[in-house]
């Protein structure tokens, strides 16, 4: 009987430059996926299946056949109990891309199913390169029933990010300090033009946020007082509690949590952004502090204009509640507005100007710090202005409770 072929292939001619196979045995019964031409999406690349009706036709090699030669074969390979081994030969393949990642991702797979292993060593470098960083990406995973860390390594690991970050935010403070103490001695180094376009964009363009807000808050404190002193009969005293509430405290407040949604979230996505370009790191290499170029223009524009937002607020709320008492409770604008200058007093408005000013330190740093902190990337920059205005709006209200107490215990509020 003549000898076994030693090579299967499709016999179909082809152009030189056209992509082809042929599925050869090499030595050790292992198979040989001789590859040539050029495979590229803009070639017809072989289907998988082709490669699949190879493999069926090399099954008499494989096999137990009836020749000598191949029964022998099948012996030796059972004896020695070793899986079928699949290697490459690229050495008449003359250019690849994406098309030959695919179609070898694919006699992978088709030789998984049949039990062979697949040898890359002969592939292409940066073929090889490209099918780990596949195989990585389909990785299967992580166990569900894997609970990572126990109890007490969570509370450690909490305990350092808190240490880390406490520590970060000292540091800030404390290059902020330097920044001020510069500003005043006429020192620091930072744009002029850009601390009034700040001044405009945290000011002039937050009117009409603040207006809204602000006469609406107004309103509704101005329902409540009418609703519970109508019983009463005393509506004229809507005007003392909208002018004290608003004056006081919710003009502040307002002001606060507005400028914290909205311009010191800005502030953390732009200085963000700065961190994943490395212009923060560029002002570094040329010898300008971030601190005094990025922060201390933002921190001065929001500290002197939140004080003067929070003037304009108090105004709208007084004009909102001043509506809800003349058009519902009944209330003459006059009187309205007499029994409102009569409750209110300098003290009230001084304890709400300072509470301003703190609210917009605290959003400024806020913005800042979380900008400055940022990694680099699109998602960090995200998370950075999420986490800003969370900020922001959290010690706005611990600041607030700090600041109620210490009025009253040193009798501002009377």
């Amino acid at each position: 009987m003549p000898p076994a072929p030693t090579a299967i292939d499709d016999h179909t001619p082809a152009p030189e430059s056209a992509p082809s196979m042929a599925l050869d045995q090499g030595a050790d019964s292992d198979f040989v996926l001789r590859l040539a031409g050029r495979w590229r999406l803009d070639q017809r690349i072989p289907p998988r299946a082709e490669f699949s009706a190879l493999l069926d036709r090399a099954a008499p090699i494989e096999g137990a056949g009836p020749g000598g030669n191949d029964h022998s074969r099948s012996e030796d390979a059972t004896a020695t109990s070793q899986p079928l081994r699949l290697r490459f030969d690229t050495s008449a393949l003359s250019d690849w891309d994406s098309a030959l990642v695919s179609f070898i991702a694919g006699v992978e797979r088709l030789c998984a199913e049949r039990n062979i292993d697949c040898d890359p060593e002969a592939l292409p470098d940066g073929l090889r390169r490209l099918r780990e960083m596949a195989n990585l990406a389909a990785a299967p995973e992580e166990d569900p029933h894997d609970r990572g860390p126990s109890f007490l390594a969570r509370i450690g690991l909490d305990i350092g990010d808190l240490v880390r970050s406490t520590g970060e935010i000292i540091t800030f403070f404390g290059e902020g300090a330097i920044a001020v103490r510069h500003f005043v001695a006429g020192r620091a180094r930072y744009r002029k033009s850009e601390l009034w376009v700040i001044l405009q964009e945290s000011g002039a363009d937050a009117l009409p946020i603040v207006s809204l807000v602000s006469f609406l808050v107004g309103m509704i404190l101005g329902y409540i007082g009418d609703q519970q002193l109508a019983r009463f009969g005393v509506r004229i005293y809507v005007a003392d509690l909208v002018g004290l509430a608003t004056v006081i405290q919710m003009g502040a407040l307002i002001t606060g949590i507005v400028l914290a949604g909205r311009t010191g979230a800005a502030f953390a996505a732009r200085i963000g952004t700065m961190q994943v370009n490395e212009e923060v790191d560029a002002l570094r290499t040329f010898g300008i502090p971030p601190m005094e170029f990025l922060v201390l223009p933002r921190m001065v524009a929001l500290i002197l204009m939140t004080p003067l937002l929070t003037l304009y607020a108090d105004l709208l709320g007084i004009l909102g509640g001043a509506f809800v008492g003349t058009v519902v409770g009944g209330v003459t604008l006059t009187a309205y507005l007499v029994q409102t200058q009569a409750a209110i007093g300098w003290n009230h408005i001084i304890q709400g100007l300072i509470s301003a000013t703190v609210y917009g330190a605290i959003v400024a740093a806020s913005g800042c710090l979380r900008g400055m902190q940022c990694g680099r990337s699109a998602a960090a920059v995200g998370e950075a202005t999420t986490s800003a205005v969370v900020t922001a709006i959290v010690f706005i209200v611990i600041a607030a409770a700090i600041l109620t107490v210490i009025f009253d215990a040193i009798g501002l509020s009377a």
